[in-house]
């Protein structure tokens, strides 16, 4: 086996524990450290970006599928909330996914780094937003659906810092919000999967074993520690403090996104 493939698996592991303890895609530490080491391999610089984030959200299909099951056992699962959110979700993920891979890898990054830097700013200062009226009509859910498919297929993320707060918001539970989120999650997925492979199809110089915008060892690798060490998260997340668990994974992101960044532009 070789040391890339002891990294995927290892980026598997820790991304499963993460996603396991504190609820959220693996997408986010999946992502930085992806288009590291894409580019200590040498990968096309111009597809760098692109392969991390349809590499991750590839991986983050069989993750959704996990969660889901374990969600809905619990009960948790809003299906009607589903329902009414997932063609707008789909559309806007596929078309994410589209615009995505016609922005160049440097931009691109950016804008993922701001937003998962968002996301993280969010932890540290534990931001709840304050439920304040109920769920909008088709047209709204499909308005919203889509506005979470294309910016979760932009950063390659399972829509869950997205969808939980726009449903806790419209008083939503929060083990509800979250499990709801955790099935939403999985069209995201399967969309901006098929989105980056379809993008990614005619790209010239992308690494054998691509498929389209997807490297699918990378895959292969990382979903099977993180289908394997997810449960464990879940079970640590009864015994552990969440809250500075939460800090400490928020700083662990800024850290690989500066170093992303820095392997990028330096």
């Amino acid at each position: 086996m070789t040391a890339w493939m002891m990294g995927y698996l290892a980026l598997g592991a820790v991304a499963g524990f993460f996603a396991g303890l504190l609820g959220v895609g693996g997408g986010a530490i999946m992502v930085p450290v992806l288009a590291l080491m894409f580019a200590a391999q040498g990968f096309p610089q111009e597809h760098l970006m692109h392969l991390a984030l349809g590499t991750s959200l590839a991986a983050i299909v069989f993750t959704s599928i996990s969660s889901l099951r374990a969600h809905h056992a619990h009960g948790a699962v809003i299906w009607p909330i589903v329902r009414a959110i997932a063609p707008g979700i789909v559309v806007g993920t596929l078309a994410g996914a589209q615009v995505a891979s016609r922005v160049p890898t440097r931009p691109l990054a950016i804008f993922f780094a701001a937003f998962i830097a968002w996301v993280a700013v969010q932890m540290i200062l534990n931001v709840k937003p304050k439920p304040s009226r109920q769920l909008p009509g088709a047209t709204g859910m499909f308005g919203v659906g889509a506005f979470i498919g294309g910016i979760s297929a932009l950063v390659a993320i399972g829509g869950g810092s997205l969808s939980v707060p726009f449903m806790t918001w419209c008083n939503v539970k929060m083990h509800n919000a979250i499990g709801t989120s955790a099935a939403i999650g999985l069209p995201i997925a399967l969309a901006g999967t098929a989105g980056y492979m379809v993008s990614g199809y005619a790209a010239s110089g992308l690494p054998q074993g691509s498929f389209g915008f997807i490297y699918l060892p990378a895959v292969a690798a990382c979903v099977v520690t993180s289908m394997l060490v997810a449960p464990f998260g879940a079970r640590a997340a009864h015994r552990l403090p969440v809250p500075t668990l939460k800090k400490v994974f928020a700083g662990v992101l800024i850290l690989l996104l500066a170093k992303m960044l820095h392997g990028l532009f330096g």
